[in-house]
């Protein structure tokens, strides 16, 4: 059996991804390693192992008394769930209808959403939040209201994307199988749920974790609607930053609870993210 021969070409692209992922994983391999170090000698040995008097878990234990992590996870997880769920039902059925239906206007849609893709949040961000001003839902004490106002903008900024995806997998599904369960007499909405949602998980799948992992990590709009003591975890970091900047234990700390459970997160479901994406693309 003849061994399997590398290519020029096959070992410079290999050189340049370790070379990409060594510049990717190693600041946060940093991060952490810091965050359970003496934060004294941070500064002056930040590239040492947290070995013998090195190692303290003190940054951790200061972090959680100074700082209402877990009412701000609390809240980033409501709010990022709920743009979860509410993406992947408004454009599943949004994709459904532009793909299966001939209707007026259905090409201007579909151009309205490519669209929807080139502005970013910040430009629309103004006119926004005027009126949710005129809704009485932001600059309240009402946490739910702020929660209510800061899902709202994600859920449209994510729109675009998930239709795009959700519509170039639906292409591929086989007409015959809506054809078959209408002869039996499902309506549209029992197709949609019965048939093409179950079909489609991957794609599904991809766009929820995507919506999720955007709303988690948005601190524009959290930076715009929350007020006061009203954190999600990524406006609890940048405030951290503004107050205790030159605490490198605290913030290493405070860096590494924020970013490990995605990094959880991704690895676990990291097959669906890439089989999500590649099935839309061959499909569509």
């Amino acid at each position: 059996m003849k061994k399997k021969k590398f290519q020029p070409g096959q070992i410079g692209a290999f050189a340049l991804l370790s070379l990409w992922a060594l510049t990717t994983i190693y600041p946060i391999f940093w991060v952490v390693l810091n965050s359970i170090k003496n934060r004294k000698i941070i500064v002056s040995d930040s590239f040492s192992l947290p070995i013998g008097e090195k190692f303290s878990m003190a940054n951790y234990q200061l972090a959680f008394e100074r700082l209402d992590i877990f009412g701000a996870y609390r809240n980033s997880l409501i709010i990022s769930l709920s743009v979860a769920v509410v993406v992947i039902l408004l454009a599943g059925m949004a994709s459904y209808a532009l793909v299966r239906y001939t209707f007026r206007g259905r090409n201007l849609l579909n151009s309205l959403v490519i669209a929807g893709m080139m502005f970013p949040v910040f430009a629309t961000i103004i006119p926004v939040f005027q009126m949710m001003s005129k809704w009485g839902i932001v600059n309240t004490p009402d946490l739910w209201k702020s929660l209510l106002a800061t899902a709202l903008p994600q859920i449209a900024g994510n729109m675009s994307f998930a239709i795009v995806v959700l519509s170039g997998y639906i292409k591929g599904l086989p007409v015959e199988l809506e054809e078959a369960a209408y002869m039996e007499g499902c309506n549209a909405f029992q197709i949609f749920s019965k048939v093409v949602m179950p079909l489609s998980k991957p794609s599904f799948a991809t766009v929820g974790i995507f919506s999720f992992l955007w709303s988690y990590n948005d601190l524009f709009t959290q930076s715009f609607m929350l007020r006061g003591n009203q954190y999600g975890i990524t406006r609890l970091l940048n405030e951290l930053t503004s107050r205790e900047g030159t605490n490198y234990g605290l913030m290493a700390a405070a860096v590494t609870l924020v970013v490990i459970p995605i990094l959880i997160v991704y690895i676990f479901l990291q097959k669906y993210i890439i089989k999500g994406m590649t099935a839309g693309a061959v499909k569509g």
